[in-house]
């Protein structure tokens, strides 16, 4: 497909020379141009600039639009998803509106164990056909690269279904997608007397198949206190080394579990969630490659502490921003919505927002060389608004989708 967009009112997130990532304080600087053109060329972003140097001859080769009074933005990069999964949990929602903790309900065989059974009774077509209705509802919202996790199988069988799920929606969707699995979501209670077991199953059986099969990109493990200790976490993720799997890890979500330093150690291209932390995480990250990823959907959903975002920023971190979509403690994969959250809870700027959900969130994919931002060579993965008054509309509209149409590879969605 090529592609004339002109008259666009501002054109967001533009980049002259591209970066695989925004850092600290650079966040809040957010490049834009007034009155503007996009050129594509076959599915890339060829050119744009101001409409008042457009010399660009049209042809029948090319499809003309008029963006007048709209804006248009790279398309969101959500990192972390769960997104494979077979039933909702709203009965849990209530629990805890009855006084139940997060812990409290995975205690009584809620939370990841209740999705686990589910998924071992759904087939693979009944999980494809869900997942794929979430992906085209987070693609009405901007989205266009996405991450999701296996995690809810919690054995070999159930495990190799949801991968071979992300797989197939690999293949179809025309979403950027990245697979990961996540084994070592949780204990289950068959092995709970003996967890060392559980962990031999991840390290000798799942992961030779997952690699056999080359189901995963990456390997998570969930450190976290009652779930994985940082040496098992660790243990794990150098075992998928070995593989050529690299690691993530969920961090910090309830306690100060050590996945910080898990997540550093072993080279994690991030650590996500980062709720319970302080100045000795930040310095690590700091003097590391991985990327600090925020999950203000779950810590929104589930009440807890607010991570230190602006000593994160402060410090010169390249903090990256994801929705967490799973049923049980962020049910949403509404991009706009998180900025909202980043902006509204954690005090960042809307500048700050949109350079976390889209360069700093594909870095966390290792994708901003193809998405993320507006610069000649990457995909033609961008949304226009609808004729909104600026982008910190965005954030501050937080219940209304701004998002009129939206374009992956060139092609309108």
């Amino acid at each position: 497909m090529n592609l004339i967009i002109k008259n666009i009112r501002q054109l967001v997130q533009i980049e002259k020379n591209p970066r695989t990532k925004i850092p600290g304080n650079e966040m809040q600087q957010l490049p834009c141009l007034e009155n503007a053109f996009l050129l594509i060329k076959n599915g890339i972003i060829s050119d744009f600039g101001l409409m008042k140097d457009f010399s660009v001859e049209v042809s029948t080769e090319f499809k003309v639009l008029d963006a007048s009074g709209k804006l248009l933005l790279p398309c969101w990069v959500d990192s972390h998803t769960h997104i494979v999964y077979a039933a909702s949990r709203e009965s849990e929602f209530v629990d805890r509106m009855k006084g139940l903790s997060y812990e409290e309900i995975a205690q009584r065989g809620g939370g990841i164990l209740n999705s686990a059974k589910k998924i071992n009774d759904a087939s693979e077509e009944e999980l494809f056909e869900s997942a794929w209705q979430r992906l085209s509802d987070v693609i009405k919202t901007g989205t266009g690269a996405i991450e999701i996790k296996s995690g809810y199988g919690l054995n070999t069988k159930n495990e190799l279904k949801m991968l071979r799920v992300i797989k197939k929606l690999k293949e179809k969707s025309p979403l950027i997608i990245k697979s990961t699995f996540l084994g070592a979501h949780a204990i289950p209670k068959e092995y709970l007397k003996d967890r060392r077991k559980y962990i031999e199953l991840i390290i000798e059986e799942m992961l030779p198949q997952v690699a056999a099969e080359k189901l995963a990109d990456y390997c998570d493990v969930f450190c976290e206190r009652g779930y994985f200790t940082k040496e098992e976490t660790v243990q794990i993720l150098n075992a998928a080394l070995k593989y050529g799997i690299k690691p993530k890890v969920h961090a910090n979500q309830l306690s100060n579990s050590g996945g910080i330093q898990a997540g550093v150690e072993c080279g994690a291209i991030s650590v996500d969630h980062l709720e319970y932390m302080g100045e000795d995480e930040i310095s690590l990250l700091k003097n590391s490659e991985t990327i600090p990823t925020l999950l203000p959907g779950a810590q929104f959903f589930l009440g807890l502490p607010y991570p230190p975002a602006r000593k994160m920023l402060d410090a010169g971190l390249p903090v990256a921003v994801a929705s967490d979509f799973n049923p049980g403690s962020s049910p949403s994969g509404n991009m706009s919505f998180m900025t909202s959250l980043l902006c509204i809870l954690y005090k960042m700027t809307p500048e700050e927002a949109i350079h976390a959900a889209t360069i700093n969130s594909a870095a966390a994919m290792e994708i901003s060389h193809e998405t993320g931002s507006i610069a000649i060579g990457k995909k033609a993965n961008f949304f226009i608004t609808k004729k909104i008054p600026s982008y910190q509309y965005i954030p501050y509209s937080f219940t209304e989708n701004p998002v009129e149409r939206v374009f992956l590879n060139g092609m309108e969605q």
